[in-house]
């Protein structure tokens, strides 16, 4: 797995449960350290996209709201109070690293109407063309139907990454990787390392991990479908420490690794 260390181009999801604490306030550390990992490894000449969700948490967390919102209005209302409040936060400590961060709020019709996918592209890499983090979300603000939503991000970072024609997909989660069984029922459950065939695996998929992420192992593993068909490798990994980005690209064997068609 060392070659991963020369990919140029990487995208890195991570999730609200791996960016905020028990009490759905953000976890600033976290998100000072995955800036600080992530600007390091731009120092060593590696193009990176965010894909970070947090909008809602943030916004929760703004207005004093106190509780996940009830309806869709409520969530729509949070994530357009959050969004600006969670890209202050990137910009303050990828400034810090000295780094340019950019924002890119996407609707599923981006993707499927073919004009607007390719004004997408020449976005995302004009900005890489000038150095900056292109940090994306989904539009929860006015996305509210199959037309218009991903169904969360971990769906959303592999558009971006066939979209951005990515070297690898990383997706930072609360879990270690893929078991062959939900260890949270399980404790003899074993780590998978290597997914060669996604068909073969989808039984192993779980419910969402925690009420703090909207994520669960189905809709990473059809994530995982979707760019490893495009030739684009993906894997899972704890994101509770961001340094595991180093470990991962230095050839460390860590978390489930898909291996590309």
């Amino acid at each position: 797995m060392g070659l991963f260390k020369n990919c140029k181009r990487i995208v890195v999801k991570v999730g609200s449960s791996t960016l905020t604490h028990s009490t759905g306030q953000l976890n600033l550390r976290r998100i000072e350290e995955l800036a600080k990992v992530l600007s390091d490894l731009k120092n060593t000449g590696k193009e990176v996209v965010l894909v970070s969700s947090g909008a809602v948490s943030a916004g929760i967390a703004k207005s004093a709201l106190g509780h996940r919102p009830y309806s869709l209005e409520e969530k729509q209302a949070m994530a357009s109070i959050g969004q600006s409040e969670l890209m202050k936060i990137y910009d303050k400590f990828f400034s810090v690293f000295g780094h340019k961060v950019a924002q890119i709020l996407m609707t599923r019709d981006v993707i499927d109407n073919p004009v607007r996918r390719t004004a997408a592209e020449n976005t995302f890499n004009t900005l890489l063309r000038m150095g900056c983090i292109p940090i994306v979300n989904e539009n929860d603000a006015v996305s509210t139907d199959e037309l218009t939503k991903f169904g969360g991000n971990d769906i959303l970072s592999a558009h971006v990454a066939n979209l951005c024609r990515a070297e690898i997909l990383i997706n930072l989660s609360d879990v270690e990787g893929l078991y062959d069984s939900d260890p949270r029922k399980n404790p003899d459950a074993k780590l998978v390392d290597r997914v060669d065939n996604i068909d073969g695996i989808l039984s192993f998929a779980g419910g969402a991990g925690t009420d703090r992420g909207t994520g669960g192992m189905e809709a990473k593993l059809t994530a995982a479908k979707m760019v490893t068909e495009n030739g684009i490798p993906m894997f899972i990994m704890n994101g509770s420490d961001p340094e595991i980005l180093y470990r991962l690209l230095d050839g460390e064997k860590v978390g489930t690794y898909f291996t590309a068609k």
